[in-house]
């Protein structure tokens, strides 16, 4: 740097553009006829992905494949001082278990690769070395002796007399000698860019017309520091252009940098990429998403057994982009139907709250799948249309369930997380067993949000047997063995298909041929027997769960007890 300094030594003279300035309809930022959508997601690695972040990603996503472009992931790590460990995989990694499920994965990436790499910005020194000798050349910038402690002195007087702190663009009136004299000293100074002019309007995709005079309100940004890391304003305009970015989709944060940006562009003779700024993603009372929140971050949801899709249908619910928000739309819904004229300039609320019944509604009516017992007992056949899922819908569950490959990955989780919730608790490894796992899920799908609610205290019986004793049946009804024996004799009825509806059928007629014992109590009854709980799934839908054989089993035992 300091060569470079010492050969670029002149006469100072006003900055100007490498290319000719931008007149006022180049302002609007069009892009070339034409021209291949590449729009970029570029996160800093200063903390694990969160919401906010994976809204910024999906927007960018389905605004290119919506144009049949391309979605670009980079890592902005030049802030080497804030970097957390980890978090640059984190994003990456968090960026494929969307992908897994819904479809969002980066075309480039610094894991996939690509034409325009590298994809992180700290292997990118030498172009933004490049860009920075331009702007010396031309006069647009200029390199900066001023201490750290001078600088803060700067910002605590401004903070005392109740002004915003700025750069009093001391260095920028140095003369060539005394830049000379200070390079002897100081061989690695900051660069800074040199404010001056009217900033050119541009027309935001989101917030219009929009012009900031940054020269007047700032003092000159540094856009290269002293250890040859370039800042925010640098690498992004740099980056963007050599990667061919055509839009910038990113948050509203950055909308009043955006003037100082195009002087940038404008200076190194650029041509701009167009910008939609998008509104903030708040928290339901109106606060700010903060890194703080341990809840925001993906890692947590995945954790915690929530889909990707549910995330995604959640965060596009509770902004604008879309004709109308509605729940359950799939990726290529939201492809189809994302319109960037219609993201309004409001802050988004978004109500975690809800994010369970959005994990849960996923319709998807497929045909019933035979249980693999030797009696055919299917009772899996869907809802008729109109009746009550719990939540309406159950949607992204219920489209994982129906498609094959999809269940078998689901039954794969489901065992792992039973094998770690009870262990050894498991009487019976049988229940380990695919086809069981999977009868669970295709029975239960309509009353869970996750996999993890399987294996709740309240589905505890599923996989292990309830400590029941007689005396608990006898509280309940004073006929238990004769309850006990008509249902036995039902489990050895011929061999006939039942499903719930007709097992309802056949408990009801027992409960009608018990002089002066109500249904109710028989299903209580049944329930404590099976379960070991006075509240739960309908019985006829706990018997098709357990099976035959299981059932069985556990009405003779209580009896015996």
């Amino acid at each position: 740097m300091a060569v470079l300094l010492k050969r670029l030594l002149h006469p100072r003279r006003p900055p100007a553009a490498l290319g000719r300035p931008l007149g006022r309809r180049e302002a609007s930022l069009d892009t070339h006829a034409g021209a291949a959508v590449r729009v970029r997601f570029a996160p800093s690695p200063t903390g694990f992905l969160h919401l906010g972040g994976l809204r910024t990603a999906l927007y960018n996503y389905i605004f290119a494949k919506k144009h049949r472009g391309s979605f670009i992931l980079r890592l902005e790590d030049t802030d080497q001082t804030r970097l957390v460990p980890g978090a640059a995989e984190n994003i990456e990694d968090m960026l494929e278990w969307a992908a897994c499920v819904v479809g969002i994965p980066p075309d480039e990436s610094p894991r996939r690769g690509g034409p325009a790499g590298p994809y992180l910005q700290s292997q990118r020194l030498a172009l933004y070395a490049q860009a920075t000798e331009a702007l010396l050349k031309s006069g647009a910038a200029y390199p900066c002796f001023c201490s750290p402690q001078r600088l803060e002195l700067l910002k605590r007087e401004a903070l005392r007399n109740r002004q915003t702190p700025r750069y009093d663009n001391r260095c920028r009136s140095l003369s060539e000698a005394q830049v000379a004299q200070k390079l002897a000293k100081d061989p690695k100074p900051a660069i800074r860019f040199h404010l001056e002019g009217e900033a050119p309007a541009f027309q935001d995709l989101v917030y219009g017309w929009n012009r900031h005079e940054v020269a007047s309100v700032e003092g000159d940004p540094v856009i290269l520091k002293s250890d040859g890391f370039p800042t925010y304003h640098l690498a992004c305009v740099v980056d963007d252009h050599h990667m061919g970015i055509s839009h910038v989709l990113r948050g509203s944060e950055w909308l009043v940098s955006t003037s100082k940006h195009l002087l940038l562009y404008q200076a190194l003779g650029w041509q701009p990429p167009r910008f939609a700024h998008l509104p903030l993603l708040l928290n339901r009372d109106g606060s700010k998403l903060s890194k703080r929140q341990g809840d925001i971050f993906l890692e947590h949801f995945a954790a915690a057994g929530f889909l990707p899709d549910a995330l995604l249908d959640i965060i596009t619910s509770c902004g604008s982009g879309f004709a109308e928000n509605q729940m359950g739309r799939t990726l290529p819904e939201l492809i189809t139907q994302f319109d960037l004229t219609r993201v309004t300039c409001h802050s988004a609320l978004l109500d975690l709250e809800k994010l369970p019944e959005f994990n849960s509604r996923k319709v998807s009516f497929f045909k019933p799948h035979p249980l693999p017992w030797g009696r055919r007992w299917s009772g899996l056949e869907m809802p008729a249309a109109g009746r009550s899922l719990g939540f309406p819908g159950r949607l992204h569950l219920r489209r994982l369930v129906s498609d094959e490959t999809q269940r078998r990955q689901l039954v794969g989780k489901l065992q792992a997380l039973v094998e770690e919730a009870f262990g050894s608790q498991l009487q019976d490894r049988h229940v380990l067993d695919a086809a069981y796992v999977e009868r669970i899920i295709l029975l239960r799908q309509g009353h869970i949000c996750r996999l993890q609610d399987l294996v709740s205290p309240a589905h505890s019986y599923l996989w292990t047997r309830p400590a029941v004793g007689r005396a608990q049946l006898g509280a309940v009804s004073e006929k238990v063995d004769v309850i006990a024996k008509r249902v036995l004799g039902l489990l050895e009825g011929p061999g006939m298909s039942l499903t719930q509806d007709m097992l309802n059928g056949e408990l009801k007629k027992l409960s009608e041929g018990l002089e002066g014992t109500k249904h109710s109590n028989v299903m209580k009854l049944l329930r404590v027997a099976l379960s070991g709980q006075l509240q739960g799934p309908p019985v006829a839908e706990m018997m098709l769960s357990l099976g035959p054989k299981e059932v069985r089993e556990r009405i003779q035992k209580v009896l015996s007890s």
